[in-house]
Protein backbone atom coordinates (compact mmCIF):
# COMPACT_ATOMS: atom_id res chain seq x y z
CA UNK A 1 0.00 0.00 0.00
CA UNK A 2 1.32 3.43 -0.91
CA UNK A 3 0.81 6.45 1.33
CA UNK A 4 1.10 9.97 -0.01
CA UNK A 5 3.15 12.38 2.09
CA UNK A 6 3.23 16.13 1.97
CA UNK A 7 6.35 18.20 1.54
CA UNK A 8 8.29 19.81 4.37
CA UNK A 9 8.02 21.53 6.76
CA UNK A 10 6.58 18.66 8.78
CA UNK A 11 5.18 19.63 12.18
CA UNK A 12 4.03 17.54 15.09
CA UNK A 13 0.53 17.71 16.56
CA UNK A 14 -0.27 21.13 17.98
CA UNK A 15 2.46 22.87 15.97
CA UNK A 16 0.86 24.22 12.83
CA UNK A 17 2.89 26.21 10.31
CA UNK A 18 1.26 29.54 11.30
CA UNK A 19 1.94 28.91 14.98
CA UNK A 20 5.59 28.06 14.34
CA UNK A 21 6.15 31.05 12.07
CA UNK A 22 4.55 33.59 14.39
CA UNK A 23 6.53 32.22 17.32
CA UNK A 24 9.68 32.83 15.27
CA UNK A 25 8.53 36.41 14.68
CA UNK A 26 8.06 36.85 18.42
CA UNK A 27 11.56 35.52 18.98
CA UNK A 28 12.93 38.18 16.63
CA UNK A 29 11.43 41.04 18.65
CA UNK A 30 14.47 41.39 21.01
CA UNK A 31 16.75 41.73 17.98
CA UNK A 32 14.54 44.42 16.48
CA UNK A 33 14.33 46.24 19.81
CA UNK A 34 18.10 46.32 20.35
CA UNK A 35 18.80 47.39 16.77
CA UNK A 36 16.18 50.12 17.13
CA UNK A 37 17.77 51.34 20.36
CA UNK A 38 21.42 51.25 19.30
CA UNK A 39 21.31 51.82 15.54
CA UNK A 40 18.27 54.03 15.05
CA UNK A 41 14.96 53.42 13.28
CA UNK A 42 16.48 52.05 10.09
CA UNK A 43 15.48 48.50 10.98
CA UNK A 44 11.82 49.57 11.07
CA UNK A 45 12.14 51.10 7.62
CA UNK A 46 13.62 47.86 6.31
CA UNK A 47 10.76 45.87 7.83
CA UNK A 48 8.19 48.23 6.33
CA UNK A 49 9.59 47.58 2.87
CA UNK A 50 10.58 43.91 3.09
CA UNK A 51 7.23 42.74 4.51
CA UNK A 52 4.84 44.19 1.90
CA UNK A 53 7.17 43.41 -1.00
CA UNK A 54 7.52 39.80 0.14
CA UNK A 55 3.74 39.45 0.52
CA UNK A 56 3.16 40.96 -2.93
CA UNK A 57 5.70 38.68 -4.57
CA UNK A 58 4.21 35.68 -2.78
CA UNK A 59 0.72 36.55 -4.02
CA UNK A 60 1.88 37.15 -7.59
CA UNK A 61 3.87 33.92 -7.70
CA UNK A 62 1.00 31.85 -6.31
CA UNK A 63 -1.44 33.43 -8.76
CA UNK A 64 0.91 32.70 -11.66
CA UNK A 65 1.03 29.08 -10.51
CA UNK A 66 -2.75 28.86 -10.21
CA UNK A 67 -2.70 28.42 -6.45
CA UNK A 68 -4.93 29.98 -3.80
CA UNK A 69 -2.78 32.66 -2.18
CA UNK A 70 -4.89 33.15 0.96
CA UNK A 71 -3.59 30.27 3.12
CA UNK A 72 0.03 30.95 2.20
CA UNK A 73 -0.21 34.66 2.91
CA UNK A 74 -1.74 33.95 6.33
CA UNK A 75 0.66 31.23 7.50
CA UNK A 76 3.42 33.74 8.30
CA UNK A 77 6.20 31.95 6.40
CA UNK A 78 6.82 34.78 3.95
CA UNK A 79 6.82 37.30 6.80
CA UNK A 80 9.56 35.32 8.54
CA UNK A 81 11.61 35.47 5.35
CA UNK A 82 11.09 39.23 5.13
CA UNK A 83 11.89 39.79 8.81
CA UNK A 84 15.10 37.75 8.68
CA UNK A 85 16.24 39.71 5.64
CA UNK A 86 15.31 43.06 7.24
CA UNK A 87 17.28 42.45 10.45
CA UNK A 88 20.27 41.10 8.49
CA UNK A 89 20.79 44.00 6.08
CA UNK A 90 22.27 47.33 7.24
CA UNK A 91 19.67 49.76 8.63
CA UNK A 92 20.95 52.38 6.16
CA UNK A 93 20.19 50.31 3.07
CA UNK A 94 18.17 52.22 0.41
CA UNK A 95 14.60 51.04 0.06
CA UNK A 96 14.97 49.76 -3.50
CA UNK A 97 17.75 47.38 -2.49
CA UNK A 98 15.64 46.03 0.37
CA UNK A 99 12.77 45.56 -2.05
CA UNK A 100 15.07 43.79 -4.50
CA UNK A 101 16.38 41.48 -1.77
CA UNK A 102 12.86 40.58 -0.63
CA UNK A 103 11.74 39.89 -4.20
CA UNK A 104 14.78 37.71 -4.89
CA UNK A 105 14.24 35.83 -1.62
CA UNK A 106 10.62 34.99 -2.40
CA UNK A 107 10.76 34.50 -6.16
CA UNK A 108 14.24 33.08 -6.71
CA UNK A 109 14.87 31.53 -3.32
CA UNK A 110 11.43 30.00 -2.85
CA UNK A 111 8.96 29.83 -5.74
CA UNK A 112 11.43 28.85 -8.44
CA UNK A 113 11.66 25.51 -6.62
CA UNK A 114 7.94 25.08 -5.98
CA UNK A 115 7.16 27.24 -2.96
CA UNK A 116 7.00 26.48 0.74
CA UNK A 117 8.41 23.09 1.56
CA UNK A 118 10.32 22.62 -1.69
CA UNK A 119 13.05 25.27 -1.51
CA UNK A 120 16.52 23.71 -1.02
CA UNK A 121 18.02 27.03 0.15
CA UNK A 122 17.06 29.42 2.93
CA UNK A 123 15.15 32.11 0.99
CA UNK A 124 16.23 35.02 3.20
CA UNK A 125 19.89 34.10 2.75
CA UNK A 126 19.43 33.84 -1.01
CA UNK A 127 18.19 37.43 -1.05
CA UNK A 128 20.94 38.57 1.32
CA UNK A 129 23.72 36.87 -0.66
CA UNK A 130 22.54 38.37 -3.95
CA UNK A 131 22.55 41.84 -2.39
CA UNK A 132 25.96 41.35 -0.79
CA UNK A 133 27.59 40.14 -4.00
CA UNK A 134 25.89 42.76 -6.18
CA UNK A 135 26.06 45.80 -3.89
CA UNK A 136 29.00 45.25 -1.50
CA UNK A 137 29.43 48.95 -0.66
CA UNK A 138 25.83 49.55 0.37
CA UNK A 139 25.70 46.23 2.24
CA UNK A 140 28.65 47.16 4.45
CA UNK A 141 27.51 50.66 5.47
CA UNK A 142 26.41 50.36 9.11
CA UNK A 143 25.65 53.27 11.45
CA UNK A 144 27.94 53.80 14.41
CA UNK A 145 26.12 52.48 17.51
CA UNK A 146 25.01 55.00 20.11
CA UNK A 147 27.71 55.55 22.68
CA UNK A 148 30.54 54.95 20.22
CA UNK A 149 30.37 58.43 18.67
CA UNK A 150 28.96 61.89 19.37
CA UNK A 151 25.74 61.15 17.49
CA UNK A 152 22.41 60.76 19.23
CA UNK A 153 19.28 58.82 18.27
CA UNK A 154 17.87 61.82 16.38
CA UNK A 155 21.00 61.96 14.23
CA UNK A 156 20.68 58.26 13.42
CA UNK A 157 17.01 58.71 12.59
CA UNK A 158 17.78 61.54 10.15
CA UNK A 159 20.63 59.57 8.60
CA UNK A 160 18.51 56.43 8.23
CA UNK A 161 15.66 58.30 6.58
CA UNK A 162 17.86 60.15 4.10
CA UNK A 163 19.81 57.04 3.18
CA UNK A 164 16.62 54.99 2.96
CA UNK A 165 15.17 57.39 0.39
CA UNK A 166 18.22 58.40 -1.63
CA UNK A 167 21.15 56.15 -0.76
CA UNK A 168 24.44 56.80 1.08
CA UNK A 169 25.16 60.00 -0.84
CA UNK A 170 22.18 61.60 0.89
CA UNK A 171 24.04 61.45 4.17
CA UNK A 172 26.04 64.49 3.11
CA UNK A 173 29.13 65.65 5.00
CA UNK A 174 27.95 64.01 8.24
CA UNK A 175 27.91 60.52 6.71
CA UNK A 176 31.41 59.56 7.85
CA UNK A 177 30.72 60.91 11.33
CA UNK A 178 27.72 58.63 11.81
CA UNK A 179 28.95 55.48 10.07
CA UNK A 180 31.98 53.31 10.61
CA UNK A 181 33.53 49.90 10.25
CA UNK A 182 32.02 47.01 12.14
CA UNK A 183 34.22 45.01 14.51
CA UNK A 184 34.67 42.23 11.94
CA UNK A 185 35.69 44.79 9.30
CA UNK A 186 38.07 46.49 11.72
CA UNK A 187 39.62 43.16 12.71
CA UNK A 188 40.31 42.15 9.11
CA UNK A 189 41.73 45.56 8.24
CA UNK A 190 43.89 45.72 11.36
CA UNK A 191 45.36 42.27 10.87
CA UNK A 192 46.05 43.08 7.22
CA UNK A 193 48.00 46.16 8.38
CA UNK A 194 50.05 44.04 10.82
CA UNK A 195 48.55 45.49 13.98
CA UNK A 196 48.54 43.30 17.07
CA UNK A 197 45.31 41.98 18.52
CA UNK A 198 45.68 44.26 21.53
CA UNK A 199 46.06 47.32 19.31
CA UNK A 200 43.05 46.34 17.20
CA UNK A 201 40.81 45.73 20.19
CA UNK A 202 41.71 49.16 21.56
CA UNK A 203 39.94 50.77 18.59
CA UNK A 204 36.57 52.50 18.81
CA UNK A 205 34.69 49.69 17.02
CA UNK A 206 35.25 47.30 19.92
CA UNK A 207 33.60 46.93 23.31
CA UNK A 208 34.36 44.68 26.25
CA UNK A 209 33.89 41.37 24.42
CA UNK A 210 33.01 42.03 20.79
CA UNK A 211 31.98 44.94 18.61
CA UNK A 212 30.24 47.91 20.09
CA UNK A 213 26.56 47.23 19.55
CA UNK A 214 27.13 43.85 17.87
CA UNK A 215 27.55 42.06 21.17
CA UNK A 216 24.19 43.31 22.43
CA UNK A 217 22.43 42.41 19.19
CA UNK A 218 23.86 38.92 19.50
CA UNK A 219 22.74 38.70 23.13
CA UNK A 220 19.24 39.70 22.01
CA UNK A 221 19.28 37.01 19.31
CA UNK A 222 20.44 34.50 21.92
CA UNK A 223 17.52 35.42 24.18
CA UNK A 224 15.10 35.06 21.25
CA UNK A 225 16.66 31.72 20.38
CA UNK A 226 16.30 30.45 23.94
CA UNK A 227 12.64 31.42 23.75
CA UNK A 228 12.24 29.27 20.63
CA UNK A 229 13.97 26.39 22.40
CA UNK A 230 11.73 26.77 25.44
CA UNK A 231 8.65 26.75 23.20
CA UNK A 232 10.03 23.70 21.38
CA UNK A 233 9.86 25.52 18.05
CA UNK A 234 13.43 24.44 17.32
CA UNK A 235 15.66 21.69 18.73
CA UNK A 236 19.04 22.27 20.33
CA UNK A 237 21.08 20.29 17.82
CA UNK A 238 21.67 22.91 15.12
CA UNK A 239 22.26 25.98 17.35
CA UNK A 240 24.66 24.13 19.64
CA UNK A 241 26.50 22.63 16.68
CA UNK A 242 26.81 26.01 14.93
CA UNK A 243 28.25 27.65 18.04
CA UNK A 244 30.59 24.72 18.69
CA UNK A 245 31.71 24.63 15.06
CA UNK A 246 32.73 28.26 15.38
CA UNK A 247 34.00 28.30 18.98
CA UNK A 248 36.27 25.25 18.90
CA UNK A 249 38.53 26.23 15.95
CA UNK A 250 38.62 29.89 16.98
CA UNK A 251 39.59 28.96 20.55
CA UNK A 252 42.30 26.57 19.35
CA UNK A 253 43.79 29.10 16.93
CA UNK A 254 43.69 31.79 19.60
CA UNK A 255 45.66 29.49 21.92
CA UNK A 256 48.21 28.79 19.19
CA UNK A 257 48.61 32.42 18.04
CA UNK A 258 46.69 34.95 20.16
CA UNK A 259 48.26 37.83 18.27
CA UNK A 260 46.66 36.83 14.97
CA UNK A 261 43.37 35.20 15.95
CA UNK A 262 40.51 36.63 17.98
CA UNK A 263 39.16 34.60 20.91
CA UNK A 264 36.07 32.45 20.62
CA UNK A 265 33.99 34.91 22.65
CA UNK A 266 34.59 37.58 20.02
CA UNK A 267 33.35 35.38 17.18
CA UNK A 268 30.35 34.12 19.13
CA UNK A 269 29.13 37.66 19.77
CA UNK A 270 30.02 39.21 16.42
CA UNK A 271 28.22 39.56 13.12
CA UNK A 272 25.22 37.31 12.63
CA UNK A 273 26.41 34.43 14.81
CA UNK A 274 23.44 34.08 17.17
CA UNK A 275 20.88 35.12 14.57
CA UNK A 276 22.29 32.53 12.20
CA UNK A 277 22.52 29.77 14.80
CA UNK A 278 18.99 30.09 16.18
CA UNK A 279 16.89 31.64 13.42
CA UNK A 280 18.51 31.03 10.03
CA UNK A 281 20.26 27.67 10.23
CA UNK A 282 17.21 26.09 11.91
CA UNK A 283 14.94 26.60 8.89
CA UNK A 284 12.91 23.35 8.89
CA UNK A 285 12.80 23.11 5.10
CA UNK A 286 16.41 23.63 4.01
CA UNK A 287 18.19 22.10 7.05
CA UNK A 288 19.05 18.48 7.72
CA UNK A 289 16.24 16.51 9.36
CA UNK A 290 17.88 13.78 11.47
CA UNK A 291 19.49 14.57 14.82
CA UNK A 292 22.94 13.36 13.74
CA UNK A 293 22.56 15.17 10.43
CA UNK A 294 21.64 18.39 12.23
CA UNK A 295 24.79 18.20 14.34
CA UNK A 296 27.00 17.83 11.25
CA UNK A 297 24.97 20.45 9.39
CA UNK A 298 25.27 23.01 12.20
CA UNK A 299 28.95 22.30 12.82
CA UNK A 300 29.64 22.84 9.13
CA UNK A 301 27.89 26.22 9.20
CA UNK A 302 29.89 27.36 12.23
CA UNK A 303 33.20 26.18 10.80
CA UNK A 304 32.64 27.66 7.33
CA UNK A 305 31.55 30.98 8.83
CA UNK A 306 34.74 31.14 10.88
CA UNK A 307 36.90 30.18 7.90
CA UNK A 308 35.36 32.94 5.78
CA UNK A 309 35.85 35.47 8.58
CA UNK A 310 39.52 34.57 8.97
CA UNK A 311 40.64 33.83 5.41
CA UNK A 312 37.72 34.64 3.11
CA UNK A 313 36.82 37.74 1.16
CA UNK A 314 33.94 38.87 3.39
CA UNK A 315 33.97 39.95 7.04
CA UNK A 316 31.06 37.66 7.94
CA UNK A 317 30.28 34.45 6.10
CA UNK A 318 27.10 33.26 7.81
CA UNK A 319 24.89 33.60 4.73
CA UNK A 320 27.33 31.75 2.47
CA UNK A 321 27.91 29.06 5.10
CA UNK A 322 24.18 28.42 5.43
CA UNK A 323 23.71 28.21 1.65
CA UNK A 324 26.65 25.82 1.26
CA UNK A 325 25.36 23.52 3.99
CA UNK A 326 21.86 23.72 2.46
CA UNK A 327 23.46 21.97 -0.51
CA UNK A 328 24.81 19.28 1.77
CA UNK A 329 21.56 18.69 3.69
CA UNK A 330 20.13 16.02 1.32
CA UNK A 331 23.41 14.07 1.48
CA UNK A 332 23.46 14.30 5.26
CA UNK A 333 19.90 13.02 5.42
CA UNK A 334 20.77 10.15 3.12
CA UNK A 335 23.51 8.87 5.42
CA UNK A 336 22.17 9.83 8.84
CA UNK A 337 18.42 9.07 8.75
CA UNK A 338 17.78 5.88 10.71
CA UNK A 339 17.38 2.79 8.56
CA UNK A 340 13.90 1.29 8.50
CA UNK A 341 13.98 -2.10 10.15
CA UNK A 342 14.20 -4.82 7.55
CA UNK A 343 15.26 -2.49 4.74
CA UNK A 344 18.90 -2.02 3.65
CA UNK A 345 20.29 1.53 3.56
CA UNK A 346 20.40 2.73 -0.03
Amino acid sequence: MRFETSAAPHVIAGFSVPRVMFQVLLGLLPVVAVQLTLLGPGVLLQLLVAGPVALLCEALALRARGRDAGPFLRDGSVLVTAALLAVSVPPLLPWWLTALGAAVAVLLGKHVYGGLGYNPFNPAMVGYAVLLVSFPLEMTQWPTPLGQSQSDWTDLAHLAWQSFLSGPAAGGPDWDAYTGATALDALRTGLGQRYTMEEIFAGPAFASISGSGAQWINVAALLGGLYLLARRIISWHIPVAVLAGMAIPSALMHLVDPGAHAPATFHLLSGATMLGAFFIATDPVSAATSDHGRLVYGAGIGLITWLIRVWGGYPDGMAFAVLLMNLAAPLLDRYTVSRIHGHPRR
